[in-house]
């Protein structure tokens, strides 16, 4: 049946089919289409593309003449447009009505749409053959798929065999009939020439060239994990839903982001395995397993899942580690710092801010019958501390004190009101990350400080229709207040200088620049999960049977993070990432680092910090000004 012309939206979406037609689609738009394919798809389909007004009446004239000679029909006549409409809008099937609406349909999309649109429409819907279980769509589809290139980077050769094989996709397909694929590519360089799109050197130059296609059977498409989880989520949301078939499901992911993520995991994961090798003894390389690892990376705002790797490679083990319950470690300490500041919203016996003083010294605390020791990292301890730079280090005693003084109850109503489990305790462990979560149970509840306070549940779908057209689900970003902006906006600070000059430090040094925020882990396992303004991302590693990995997160995690972040940002939007906005409500004051009172005229240590307003220091610093009481300066007399 014929569908309304959709909106003229086209965005970096993959789309898939339920009922076993699965697709892979990358959207471009007509100016990410280089003019050798747009030549040579016209010179050997449509060559009064750009002049007629749907159909070709010379074209038509002489397909019939040629069809009655031969007696057979040997000639097609059909346009692009005419081509997009059968092929876009209706169903299979020869019929005189099939034929009719193919005719209104091309004349009110001629009517309506630019012949850039049109153009654009034919160019990301026209079918190129399969590879594996998939079905290939899209221009830019098939030069990933060929070739292994971006659209826009195909060369004058490649454009030729990608119009060639719009005619009969599987009779020229490349990796069973070679030569077919070559003598169409020919052909359709010859059309080229003939119809003035390429001169004498350019045609003899792409005639000379030898196709080189990528392997048939490359590593295993990454994605996998992110369709499998896509496929879980569909069932949750439209089990339903009667039109259960043939459904075009509309996902959330973003190619490009997808491959900068594989990549970044290839990359990282192959330092990890160096280390781990160099390391001695029993506990070292891993003889028994490589260490795994899982990305997800979503739009803050909105809570789509933008790119998501569940392991080092789905072909041989499609467990999802992206789902794998794990101790979060100290990617978990910040829902204790947010807990402390709130107290400057909520009330309580003591009102936290970011200078607030910490000590770090070893301590043990009691749990009804349970003794908790925690030690530091590095078994080091740094004395009175404020609480900015507690977290920047990543301090545990100082960050267990911390949450019992603010009440581990209140920890936890934080964590869940983030979205994380109901597993997670009041205990003192909870302070550090002992309770379990996932992955991408972490990336949500990180979208509370990526997103001023509000926290959004993830998704991998966009919009699911019928084959006919018929919206069956569109999805709208389910939110909820989870912090005061005001409060956030001093995590989102606190968390700026664990990448400025605590733990996370090193994301600075492997060249990622863009304003940021994030947080280190180490548990059995490495993490990092961090966020600009425009992309959030989580990144786990460790072993599947809990071994220790003996890495913290900063030595294999953040790599990871550093790496995958420093690829998107050669992409719109997300090299637009801008400063956190400050909300109103927040004042800087000028205080004692040692103290954490206001700075005074003899305090060593001075800078510039944040509060909610109201929660302002009110003494001056009496550590320093009482020390220079007790041990004025020599008076020297004239002439001495």
């Amino acid at each position: 049946g014929r569908r309304d012309l959709p909106e003229f939206n086209l965005g970096p979406q993959v789309i898939a089919n339920l009922s076993g037609k699965r697709e892979r689609r990358k959207m471009v738009r007509f100016a990410d289409i280089p003019p050798t394919l747009v030549h040579a798809l016209v010179a050997v389909e449509d060559k009064r593309f750009f002049t007629h007004s749907g159909f070709d009446l010379p074209r038509i004239a002489k397909a019939a003449y040629v069809d009655l000679r031969s007696g057979h029909k040997d000639q097609g006549a059909s346009t692009l447009s005419m081509q997009l409409a059968r092929g876009f809008w209706l169903e299979p099937g020869k019929h005189w009505k099939r034929k009719f609406e193919e005719l209104v349909i091309t004349l009110h999309m001629e009517r309506k749409l630019t012949k850039q649109q049109i153009f654009e429409y034919y160019a990301n819907q026209v079918y190129l053959g399969r590879r594996d279980t998939f079905s290939i769509n899209g221009f830019a589809e098939g030069a990933r798929t060929y070739f292994n290139k971006e659209l826009p980077q195909i060369d004058t050769s490649e454009a030729a065999f990608l119009a060639g094989i719009v005619q009969r996709p599987s009779y020229y397909n490349p990796y069973r009939y070679p030569d077919r694929a070559r003598d169409r590519r020919d052909l359709v360089l010859s059309v080229m020439r003939r119809n003035g799109y390429l001169s004498k050197p350019d045609y003899e130059a792409a005639i000379n060239s030898p196709l080189r296609f990528s392997p048939e059977h490359s590593e295993s498409h990454q994605d996998q994990y992110f369709i499998d989880l896509l496929t879980t989520e569909l069932r949750s949301r439209l089990d339903d839903d009667p039109d259960h078939e043939g459904r075009n499901i509309y996902t959330t992911l973003d190619p490009e982001l997808q491959s900068a993520a594989e990549a970044a995991v290839r990359m990282g994961m192959e330092k990890v395995d160096r280390l781990l090798r160099a390391r001695k003894g029993p506990a070292s390389a891993a003889a028994a397993g490589q260490p795994q690892v899982a990305l997800v990376a979503l739009d803050p705002r909105t809570g789509e899942v933008k790119a998501l790797v569940g392991g080092r490679d789905y072909g041989a083990s499609q467990l999802n580690r992206a789902l794998a319950m794990r101790q979060p470690g100290s990617v978990f300490k910040p829902f204790v710092y947010a807990a402390a500041l709130n107290t400057a919203v909520d009330g309580g016996n003591t009102v936290f801010t970011p200078v607030s003083m910490l000590s770090d010294v070893p301590r043990t605390f009691y749990s009804g019958n349970q003794i908790y020791q925690p030690g530091n990292f590095h078994h080091e301890f740094m004395g009175d501390v404020t609480l900015r730079d507690a977290l920047a280090h990543s301090l545990n005693v100082a960050t267990v004190s911390l949450a019992s003084k603010v009440g581990f109850d209140k920890v936890v109503q934080m964590a869940r009101r983030s979205g994380l489990n109901d597993a997670i305790k009041p205990t003192p462990a909870v302070a550090l990350g002992a309770y379990e979560a996932t992955p991408l149970e972490i990336a949500m509840a990180y979208t509370t400080f990526a997103n001023q306070g509000t926290n959004v549940n993830t998704s991998l779908v966009s919009q699911v229709r019928t084959p006919d057209g018929r919206m069956i689900y569109q999805r709208t970003p389910e939110t909820h207040a989870a912090l005061d902006p005001r409060v956030n906006y001093l995590m989102v600070s606190l968390l700026q200088d664990v990448l400025r000059k605590g733990t996370g430090a090193a994301v600075r040094s492997l060249g990622f620049t863009l304003p940021a925020a994030g947080k280190t882990g180490t548990s059995r396992d490495g993490w990092f999960a961090g966020f600009t303004t425009e992309l959030l991302c989580v990144v786990w590693v460790g072993f599947d049977d809990n071994r220790e990995l003996n890495l913290e997160g900063a030595r294999s995690a953040l790599p990871i993070w550093a790496e995958f972040m420093k690829r998107a940002a050669n992409s719109h939007p997300y090299r637009d990432a801008k400063a956190f906005a400050v909300p109103s409500g927040v004042v800087p004051l000028q205080v004692c680092t040692e103290s954490g009172e206001i700075a005074g005229p003899f305090c060593p240590n001075v800078r510039s910090d944040l509060f909610v307003d109201g929660t302002l220091p009110q003494k001056q610093c009496s550590k320093h000004d009482a020390k220079i009481a007790e041990d004025p300066a020599p008076v020297i007399g004239p002439g001495k």
